[in-house]
């Protein structure tokens, strides 16, 4: 693969932040870059802006001054599309409207050369459908920057189905030359973060919208239970409601409403009321100044168990609790194998006959006797907050103790209502099978996956490497008890993690 040549010309096309931030991309990597956009003064405008936000690089002593110079120096803007100065790549970063978009690259064509490389950073349109007005669309790519893109490291390199192999290859070595970390993509909605982050948000606003837990509690329980550096409900509000809104709707709508990508009513409300989050002043919370933050609901002290009986395998996710609770001087009795009720792998029970296990995707309120289910971790060792979900038999007493015991391994305890899969394992477990999906696809490669979750929307694992830290079986049985739980489709397994579980099986 060999990128374009460091002194070629970059065109970027519309001045706003993407498209500043990409211009500032290609300069830094030392290209001649010329910015254009329709509306006159705007580019030359930008180029003011880059200008400086280099000066502020300088200061900050991350780009010499005579660097600074020699980038300000290759930055110019263009009058109009024939004085883009014979480019090798063109990047688009106009507004999310296909017709806009497909007029821009037809007058493209005509004024750059027939060499030059054709890209669209746009994040929601199909990038097939932007290259079909083109006559030569083999050389036409989707190259999505994410936003800022002179600090995010992630690009997705989108090829549409007309997308020459070598136009695809050559934008990938391009954007590594420029420090960027590229993955490959086919041409799908979403790509690869915006399909596969869809559960993130959309886990925790169904269980908002049945009352299982309010905004905060989600929010604390993913954070420092499931390890994302922020909860959904407040990232959301920090992206604006409107625009994660709308982004869930395009890639449902793309889908033929396919139900595991369903938008949420509550969100839907929210962007009605122009609640939209920190940038109108109250989304989910309230932004305003002076205003309190709500508190997670946080249980109170209680006194732990001084002894659990073990009963079966505990699964692989929560294998490590048997040591810690041993650590903690809480005596376990009872063989591991042994005694497993009603299909769990295995658990805990509690002195008062409660049985305390890891959820595998069902409500804890069952005929066969109280039990209580906790959520998912991605290290038990290391996390700071479990959320329990008890069934209505519970005795009160028993709820006590399981929280008690999980306090006495050091962390805080969220109780939640009696929900299905609670909130980290079945977001997990939506994850995991998405990302099987997609790869069995051949949308992406498992490694372009997990990176491209990881810098891209920065969760604490890619969804592969969680699915085989948890095991493809326990993913498999949660989706399936949560498709019993709610039988309109949006849980039920994809093809390819029934093949991995059936693989995972077959190895045991």
């Amino acid at each position: 693969m060999t990128a374009i040549e460091p002194n070629a010309t970059v065109a970027v096309v519309g001045a706003g932040t993407m498209g500043r931030g990409i211009a500032q991309v290609a300069l830094t990597a030392g290209h001649p870059v010329r910015l254009y956009d329709a509306a006159e003064g705007r580019a030359a405008e930008a180029v003011r802006a880059i200008g400086a936000r280099l000066d502020r690089l300088v200061e900050k002593g991350v780009l010499t001054a005579a660097r600074c110079d020699a980038a300000r120096a290759r930055l110019h803007p263009a009058a109009g599309l024939d004085d883009l100065a014979a480019p090798a790549l063109v990047i688009e970063a106009i507004l999310e409207e296909l017709p806009a978009k497909q007029k821009l690259f037809s007058e493209l064509e005509s004024a750059v050369p027939e060499d030059c490389l054709l890209a669209t950073n746009t994040s929601s349109l199909s990038v097939t459908a932007v290259a079909g007005a083109l006559r030569r669309p083999g050389r036409f790519v989707g190259l999505h920057f994410f936003n800022p893109a002179p600090l995010l490291p992630l690009v997705e390199v989108v090829s549409a189905a007309t997308t020459d192999p070598a136009a695809a290859d050559r934008a990938y070595a391009t954007v590594a030359a420029w420090g960027k970390t590229p993955v490959r993509c086919a041409d799908t909605p979403g790509f690869i973060v915006n399909r596969l982050a869809r559960p993130f948000y959309a886990e925790a606003f169904r269980l908002h919208e049945e009352r299982a837990a309010d905004p905060a509690t989600l929010d604390a329980v993913l954070r420092e239970s499931g390890g994302f550096p922020m909860g959904p409900f407040e990232l959301t509000d920090l992206i604006g409601q409107d625009v994660n809104e709308a982004v869930t709707r395009s890639v449902y709508e793309s889908f033929f409403q396919d139900p595991k990508f369903r938008p949420s009513l509550a969100q839907r409300r929210l962007v009605q009321a122009g609640l939209l989050g920190r940038k109108s002043g109250r989304g989910w919370y309230d932004h305003a100044a002076g205003a309190e933050r709500p508190l997670p609901h946080t249980a109170e002290p209680c006194a732990a168990p001084g002894e659990l009986i073990l009963q079966g395998a505990l699964p692989t996710a929560c294998a490590a609790l048997r040591g810690m609770i041993e650590e903690a001087g809480i005596a376990i009795s009872g063989k591991p194998g042994q005694g497993a009720r009603d299909g769990d792998s295995g658990g805990f029970v509690l002195p008062g006959g409660t049985e305390l296990s890891l959820t595998r995707g069902r409500r804890a309120t069952v005929a066969t006797g109280p039990r209580i289910h906790f959520d998912l971790a991605l290290d038990y060792r290391t996390c700071d907050r479990i959320a329990l979900a008890p069934s209505a038999t519970a005795p009160e007493a028993d709820v006590h103790a399981a929280t008690g015991l999980f306090q006495a391994l050091g962390k805080r305890v969220s109780v939640m209502g009696d929900a299905p899969g609670l909130i980290v394992a079945r977001t997990v477990a939506m994850l995991v099978d998405l990302a099987e999906d997609a790869v069995g696809r051949g949308i992406a490669s498992s490694e372009d996956v997990d990176t491209a979750m990881c810098l891209g929307v920065n969760h604490p694992r890619g969804p592969l490497e969680w699915g085989r830290a948890v095991g493809a079986t326990w993913v498999r049985e949660v989706l399936r008890n949560l498709h019993t739980e709610y039988p309109d489709g949006r849980y039920a397994p994809s093809q390819p993690l029934l093949r991995r579980a059936a693989v995972e099986e077959s190895l045991l």
